[in-house]
């Protein structure tokens, strides 16, 4: 109970800690002109710091370095190391905009680091077509796919604010969970750690206006790292979530269903750019959180939408585990829900490009029940709004800076 109980105050001082850091980073980014840039793709329309990543990470340094003074893992300072690494590839993105084909190599040789420093990959399918620990020819190209795509997958959904951080709590949340059941209280911590940082960037950023800041790459990339390490820990052979594969429960169905959202709304990106003839890292708007703004859904309402969605993902695996599906149906069950949602994008598309554009009556419906859902201007929108961008919390707005 002890211990529990440090997580948990520690997990408070990462929240206290970013946000007593927040005003600080967001006016060196203002300084510094470190701002993404409004264009035909994105979604805002003036000029934002992008060093959103930077607060996160100092939150979740600080209390990690604090964990290590109490326990003496050296294996966190690998841990922070790693994170430190893929941060500063992804804010060298966001300064100088480099080839996706270099920053896929960078990770690559990151995630092929961090296998023997932290002693994890994706080495034990935990019975999943009746396979367990698998060699190390296999595991480790099979890490490094799998790890590459966790990060970009996560990196693809920071579009709408508030989406890739909620997310990031979200499915932190689902491997505290997991880890804690299992005894992995290192991982319970590290994943409690970053619900800590990442709420008080969520609030700037969805309800903030002087005080709003993009994750950046440089934060998005370090979020699918942890998530990633996350994922590999719990597929390493001999970890303590191996607990799970006597229980009858499938470890990667279920690592799976937590990332289901992001990774198969980029598979899909992926598949759709090839089969139209374009590159698969030009950058449009397919995600699924362009699908629900065009519908005229707020960014928040776009965010918990798609929440909502990956809940109930989790949710009916869990149940079919509950009910005696086998370890490989409940892995089926996940891929055939990822399948139909990315149906149900295609369908929502289909309805909107009909009556010349104007869409479907259903669509039409979907239309302004959207619109209707939007909470600014609400009172208390208004509330912590103010407290978000007020001189303590979010800083001074400088001159001449829209407040638009």
């Amino acid at each position: 109970m002890a211990l529990t109980q440090t997580v948990y105050i520690l997990m408070s001082v990462a929240f206290v800690v970013t946000m007593l850091v927040y005003p600080v980073v967001l006016s060196f980014a203002r300084k510094h002109n470190i701002v993404d840039n409004p264009n035909a793709r994105k979604l805002q329309r003036v000029p934002v710091p992008i060093m959103g990543g930077a607060v996160v990470f100092i939150g979740f340094t600080v209390v990690s370095l604090i964990e290590f003074a109490i326990v003496g893992d050296i294996k966190l300072l690998w841990f922070l190391l790693l994170l430190t690494a893929i941060y500063a590839i992804g804010l060298w993105d966001d300064l100088k905009d480099t080839s996706p084909v270099l920053r896929f190599l960078l990770e690559s040789l990151l995630v092929w680091i961090m296998i023997p420093l932290l002693g994890i990959g994706i080495n034990d399918f935990h019975g999943l077509w009746g396979l367990h620990s698998i060699p190390d020819y296999v595991s480790i190209p099979l890490s490094i796919v799998a790890g590459v795509g966790i990060i970009n997958s996560v990196n693809l959904i920071d579009g709408v604010d508030g989406y890739c951080s909620s997310f990031g709590m979200m499915a932190s949340i689902a491997f505290a969970i997991l880890f804690y059941h299992a005894g992995d209280y290192a991982m319970f911590s590290a994943a409690l750690f970053a619900v800590g940082a990442l709420l008080p960037f969520f609030l700037h950023n969805v309800f903030g206006v002087r005080s709003k800041m993009f994750l950046g790459d440089g934060g998005s990339l370090m979020l699918g790292t942890l998530l990633t390490i996350f994922v590999f820990r719990a597929l390493t052979s001999g970890a303590p979530c191996a607990v799970y594969e006597d229980m009858g429960l499938s470890l990667p169905a279920i690592c799976l269903a937590i990332l289901a959202v992001p990774v198969f709304d980029t598979l899909k990106v992926m598949v759709y750019r090839i089969v139209r003839g374009r590159s698969p890292f030009r950058p449009d708007k397919t995600h699924l959180h362009h699908m629900y703004i065009d519908l005229g859904y707020s960014h928040l309402a776009t965010s918990g939408s798609i929440l909502v969605i990956n809940f109930f993902i989790v949710a009916v695996t869990l149940v079919s585990w509950l009910l005696g599906a086998s370890i490989d149906l409940q892995a089926y069950v996940v891929i055939a829900m990822g399948l139909l949602l990315q149906g149900f994008y295609f369908l929502t598309i289909a309805q909107k490009n009909k009556k010349g554009g104007e869409g479907s009556a259903v669509y039409q419906l979907w239309y302004r029940h959207a619109h209707n859902t939007n909470l600014i201007g609400t009172r208390w929108w208004k509330a912590i709004r103010a407290a978000m961008d007020s001189r303590f919390l979010g800083g001074s707005c400088s001159d001449g800076e829209s407040l638009d």
